[in-house]
């Protein structure tokens, strides 16, 4: 019985530390939630006005122009899907949607599908599985930059210009609150932008400026993806790690409860004994 009650001692405090654990891991990642939250909140108007200088630049050239190379086909057939995944685990349902959904997505295209990972998660993922991989970006974007984003997408800029694929997409998830995460696939190139009315006068002229915006617009697309993803990333973390904390304390109640009944029943065992014994000593 001794024995049993070290036992259940020894668990509980391993448990105790487990808790200590998951709960400085839970202030952590609220933290970065919250710095991600105002990068966020800083992001989604600059790309909603970079889109609309675009489309009105757009709206500037004459019918008769020749269309900028990002807005139309390239003639490949090809399909390039890139998935912003984590570098880190013990994100919840993170890395395992997101693999899953780009399994998913490039198998939609056959030979035709190729996959970009962002995130040694997904690198991992696909090491041993027979997908064709057009690029990596593993340990890259854990605190994502501008400069990171640029890097990134001037190399699926050089993709697409290359004709190595003919579209791409990016996986990733959007942040919609603090308890709500979701999927989306959204079309990187080549670029689908309606013109606006646009009576500005430009100079350099309008063409330049458009190859300018679109190459601008692209890279903000996908350092507004990152934050995103990011944001969603620490929100899951910080879900994970409250209820490893939750559950943590339950089972301490638990084991407690376990333990002091263990200790009552050996405590009654010893007294028992005493008992016992001062009971055969008087009868001699």
């Amino acid at each position: 019985m001794s024995q049993n009650v070290r036992a259940i001692k020894s668990r509980i405090g391993n448990i105790e530390n487990i808790g200590q654990i998951t709960k400085a891991m839970n202030a952590i990642a609220m933290t970065k939630v919250t710095r991600m939250k105002r990068r966020l909140a800083e992001t989604r108007p600059y790309i909603r006005e970079l889109t609309s200088f675009a489309q009105r630049l757009m709206g500037r050239l004459v019918a008769d122009e020749e269309a900028h190379p990002f807005t139309v086909s390239n003639g490949s057939s090809v399909v390039g899907v890139m998935v912003l995944n984590a570098d880190r685990g013990l994100c919840g349902r993170y890395k395992g949607e997101l693999n899953r959904e780009s399994e998913k997505l490039v198998g939609e295209h056959g030979s035709d599908g190729r996959l970009i990972l962002g995130g040694e998660k997904a690198r991992a993922y696909y090491a041993r599985r027979d997908t064709q991989i057009l690029g990596t970006y593993a340990n890259v974007y854990d605190e994502p930059t501008e400069a990171i984003a640029h890097r990134i997408a001037d190399d699926l800029i050089a993709m697409y210009v290359r004709g190595d694929v003919g579209r791409i997409d990016l996986l990733y998830m959007r942040f919609v609150s603090d308890l709500s995460q979701k999927l989306v696939v959204e079309p990187f190139l080549p670029i689908s932008i309606d013109a606006a009315e646009n009576d500005d006068l430009l100079d350099p002229e309008a063409d330049v400026m458009l190859d300018y915006a679109l190459r601008m617009m692209l890279r903000a697309t996908l350092y507004a993806a990152l934050i995103e993803t990011k944001t969603c990333e620490d929100a899951l973390r910080r879900q994970a790690m409250r209820a490893a904390t939750d559950n943590a304390d339950d089972l301490l109640k638990s084991l407690t409860r376990v333990y002091n009944k263990a200790r009552q029943q050996a405590i009654t065992r010893e007294i028992a004994d005493i008992i016992g014994g001062a009971e055969a000593l008087r009868t001699e």
